[in-house]
């Protein structure tokens, strides 16, 4: 939703006014949206609340270096094989203990057909997991794969504690989690707050923060509001509008990640028509004005790009987002048989940075070449449940990214490879070259095989990249917060000064 005019002068008023309170005692966070459920394994959002609240094998630090976690060191045995030890002495907050059995009881979960994990793409390269002793397992792959020590170290591999999953079931494990992490969940009630507190017997020693509470503010002004009013002392995602008027406000600390957030695009139903012609998905693809979009609506706070992996990520391909060319994209529809274009259902979430503003002018950009696009802004909530049972218009945005792996295939294989939970793409072209890349050992050999996915992606469209974006952050000065490239909010290394 674009900020209208009188909010913004209201706004604006209220930044040259006011000095944004301070609190200690306490750290609130408002978020763009709430939390809809709390079981990493199965998350259809962001990990960054669950983060908190459980742990995984591997760690990364603020330089994205992979680190122990929960295991103390690991190592290959063979091209299908990897050792974990695990850290001794680590219990869960009910008591629980964290050893091999719950390692593997977390793993199995996920990769269970029966459970319909969406999650499952990120380790689906796991055929087993193998108890060798009370804190030792081994991991058995499908073939060669080089990301697995990356794969322990983000969901869905968070070690979840067995007997309570057991005992109270997936849906109330959802609602009341426990994990092992350096905070324990005291409150979820969804659309208004998630309350933490601090884990007192954290392995890695009790954090500085007591309690920290995450408020969703769906509206951008108002989480910029309660910033300045003192309501909250960190906001994830602030207005790009805004960011001008902030920069020099006294008591306010803004924080970019360029880059550092995920990439925007365009997702769409291959095996509809008329997106199951490539000329047709072309035409879509070279109608939009990215460089506007990032410009004009993200105030310069993303950059738009022809593929889904990073800068950052191993195996980027540096594919130039395609310029507009409105007579080539109505030749291409011409050619497919749909010289007066053609109607189409469109979705688009207010998750994202200006994203509603955005979804709005692609409509106008596709309406130049005859193409209808009936647009629907549904409530983040719904929308998440649309798109993990694929019940999604048949041309929807969604952001994806490998922030968390910075390695090209967290942002390919989930949302190309058919049959995937994410995707709405079957090629066998893709899958051919997707499935090689999980199994070729040799760095080189397996960067080159990312890289022509991403070419063969910017040829064929089966989904249109935009843009990605930067993380924006503010907080008030006495939080001492540093936004990362994995887009983590880690409250354990927060501190209030």
């Amino acid at each position: 939703m674009r900020i209208s005019a009188f909010k913004l002068a209201s706004l604006a008023l209220l930044i040259s006014l006011t000095t944004p309170a301070v609190f200690a005692s306490e750290l609130v966070i408002a978020q763009p949206a709430s939390a809809t459920a709390m079981d990493p394994g199965f998350l259809k959002e962001s990990a960054t609340l669950v983060d908190n609240l459980f742990d995984t094998l591997v760690l990364r630090d603020a330089n994205m270096q992979l680190q122990p976690g929960l295991a103390t060191s690991w190592k290959s045995l063979d091209d299908t094989t990897w050792e974990f030890t695990l850290r001794q002495g680590v219990k869960f907050s009910d008591g629980e203990p964290v050893n091999a059995q719950a390692v593997k009881f977390s793993i199995d979960r996920i990769l269970d057909p029966a459970s319909h994990a969406p999650t499952i793409s990120y380790i689906r390269t796991i055929k087993s997991v193998e108890v060798t002793g009370d804190y030792q397992v081994k991991i058995h792959t499908t073939g060669p794969d080089p990301l697995l020590p990356t794969r322990m170290s983000r969901y869905p591999t968070y070690i979840v504690p067995p007997a309570y999953v057991t005992k109270v079931g997936a849906a109330e494990f959802a609602r009341k989690p426990v994990g092992s992490g350096a905070y324990i969940l005291t409150a979820f009630i969804p659309d208004e707050k998630v309350v933490m507190q601090a884990n007192p017997d954290y392995w890695r020693g009790k954090p500085a923060i007591d309690t920290v509470t995450w408020r969703p503010v769906p509206e951008a002004t108002g989480r910029i509001t309660a910033l300045l009013t003192g309501e909250v002392q960190l906001v994830d995602g602030v207005p790009a509008d805004l960011v001008p008027a902030l920069k020099n406000k006294p008591g306010v600390h803004l924080e970019q990640v360029k880059n550092g957030g995920l990439t925007i695009y365009l997702g769409l139903k291959n095996d509809q028509k008329p997106l199951n012609d490539v000329r047709v998905r072309q035409a879509l693809s070279l109608a939009l004005n990215r460089a506007a979009y990032t410009r004009d609506l993200l105030h310069g706070f993303g950059t738009p790009t022809g593929t889904m992996a990073g800068p950052k990520d191993f195996g980027y391909e540096a594919i130039p987002a395609p310029a507009q060319d409105i007579a080539k994209a109505k030749a291409l529809l011409a050619e497919a048989g749909y010289p007066q274009g053609f109607t189409l259902r469109f979705q688009a979430p207010r998750r994202y940075i200006a994203s509603a503003d955005v979804a709005q002018a692609i409509v106008q950009d596709l309406a130049a070449i005859g193409v209808k696009a009936q647009l629907e802004v549904p409530e983040w909530s719904v929308y998440t449940q649309q798109v993990a049972a694929q019940k999604q218009a048949p041309m929807y945005m969604l952001a994806w990214g490998s922030t968390q792996t910075l390695d090209a295939d967290a942002a390919l294989y989930p949302i190309l490879h058919s049959g995937e939970p994410y995707s709405t793409v079957n090629s066998p072209e893709l899958d051919a070259l997707l499935n090689s890349s999980r199994t070729t050992v040799d760095p080189a050999r397996r960067e080159k095989i990312l890289q022509q996915i991403q070419q063969v992606v910017a040829q064929q469209q089966p989904l249109i990249p935009l843009y990605k974006e930067d993380s924006l952050y503010a907080s008030v000065d006495n939080v001492a917060f540093t936004g990362r490239a994995d887009s983590r909010i880690p409250l354990f290394d927060l501190r209030m000064k």
